[in-house]
């Protein structure tokens, strides 16, 4: 059996654990709990605040490191990429470890014990990751692209670059499946902008930067930023909704197969030639795509050579008002009624923190779009009221509503993944087996718990 599963591998961090933990026996019999991963962990060691004015020093954390690297290097001996972990620790020293393995159907949760998302139906994705944009028959290039001026203003900017050979920009085409448009060619025919050709030449990679104004790509770098490009976990992913409005330049979408890769900005944030213009835009214009959003992008110039011409645009258009929008929220400071978020367009809605009487959502019957809910612990009046709501493919509910679904046999069959809400001290391993009897109902891969006993003196 893999060192992962034993005792000796995680006594040093449940030694750590131990020191502290004496002010939650009362009501968790010294339970405590965490996720390790390959390279990171979230787990509860009390670390000593460092003196005002200074930062934290690693020799203060050694302890910790070592204790973790320990299990580290056994998730990689057991091929595995992460663990969450239970431990109840009693005053005396004996010490349960209760180790959950996900496995497939199961995401990651989000720094500690409990799981992420459940996977009912195998590598099905939420419904923003699945819309395609809308044909733009009529999108022609911005008046301001000119791929010859592009290519010369390029060569008197950095003369003596490598270019692609017409080999390499039809091998480039192949790979992507898709035609470069002719200004992503003149700019590959100047050059092709792979590290080795500037022979480690840190100036020369950076005057070609200042030229086209982003970190170019190497031409066998580009890629399709589609939306299998742009990976985002369910609980969150569930949440967004397309929206294009009819004045937009660019389509709202989680990726798209005409948005072609070229470059970053350095910090993150991905360039691209945008091949599917929204309803206002131009075929070939430039859109940047942010590394913090999951939808959209922004139009940064009407055309490669207005973005090696002129820079960015000045200002980019912020984001654009929903009305009525397609993603609500319902609590104590946004709207203040399931009725008041309800239209026939509606696709999302969360129910969050909520200090009144319980929500009916007798409103969302018969929403044809709705396909979202989250709901707090304790805001609903009647959890078997979702059984009504047959067009939700996500759900997110505290452990007592899925109670009442279950017991009820009312747990919607149409869904593709769900999470259970386990804000608090909530018990991870009851939430374990809660999900367990979810994943069962889809014969999906259950979360596979081992358990370690030691004593540590």
């Amino acid at each position: 059996m893999s060192s992962l599963y034993d005792f000796a591998t995680w006594e040093p961090l449940l030694r750590l654990l131990r020191p502290g933990t004496e002010d939650r026996v009362s009501d968790r019999d010294g339970r405590v709990g965490g996720q390790i991963g390959r390279y990171g962990w979230s787990v509860p060691v009390r670390r000593s605040l460092p003196r005002p004015g200074r930062a934290s020093q690693a020799e203060e954390m050694l302890d910790e490191f070592t204790a973790v690297k320990r299990v580290q290097s056994a998730l990689t001996e057991a091929g595995e990429d992460s663990v969450a972990f239970v431990a109840e620790l009693s005053p005396a020293g004996k010490a349960v470890l209760h180790l959950l393995r996900s496995g497939p159907a199961v995401e990651p949760g989000i720094g500690g014990p409990h799981p992420g998302a459940l996977l009912l139906v195998e590598n099905a994705v939420p419904e923003p990751w699945r819309r395609l944009p809308d044909p733009a028959p009529g999108a022609v290039p911005a008046p301001s692209a000119d791929p010859a001026v592009l290519e010369r203003t390029l060569r008197e900017r950095v003369p003596g670059t490598v270019g692609a050979t017409e080999a390499d920009i039809a091998a480039a085409e192949a790979r992507l499946g898709v035609a470069l448009p002719d200004e992503l060619k003149a700019l590959y025919r100047v050059t092709r902008a792979r590290w080795d050709d500037w022979r480690d030449d840190q100036e020369a990679a950076d005057r070609l930067c200042d030229a086209v104004g982003c970190e170019l790509f190497p031409l066998d770098d580009l890629y399709i930023a589609d939306a299998a490009s742009r990976r985002c976990p369910w609980r969150f992913a569930a949440k967004e909704a397309v929206v294009t409005p009819p004045d937009a330049a660019v389509q709202g979408l989680v990726g798209s197969p005409g948005w072609i890769v070229f470059g970053d900005n350095g910090g993150g944030d991905r360039i691209a030639v945008d091949l599917t213009p929204g309803p206002r835009g131009h075929s070939g214009q430039i859109i940047i795509l942010g590394h913090e959003q999951n939808t959209g992008a922004d139009l940064l110039a009407g055309s490669l050579t207005d973005l090696v011409l002129n820079g960015p645009a000045d200002e980019l258009p912020g984001p654009r008002a929903q009305q009525p929008p397609v993603v609500a929220h319902v609590n104590i400071r946004s709207l203040t009624s399931v009725e008041a978020a309800a239209h026939a367009g509606l696709e999302v809605l969360s129910i969050g923190v909520w200090d009144r009487t319980p929500l009916s959502l007798a409103p969302l019957f018969g929403l044809p779009r709705l396909r979202t809910l989250t709901a707090y612990p304790g805001t609903l009046a009647d959890p078997l009221q979702i059984a009504e709501l047959a067009g939700l493919e996500f759900l997110e509910l505290g452990p007592e509503e899925w109670r009442a679904l279950l017991d009820a046999g009312a747990v919607p069959r149409g869904l593709s993944a769900a999470a259970i809400v386990a804000h608090g001290d909530r018990d991870p391993l009851a939430a374990t087996a809660l999900a367990n009897e979810l994943l069962a109902l889809w014969d999906r891969p259950p979360i596979t718990r081992t358990v370690l006993e030691g004593d540590l003196g």
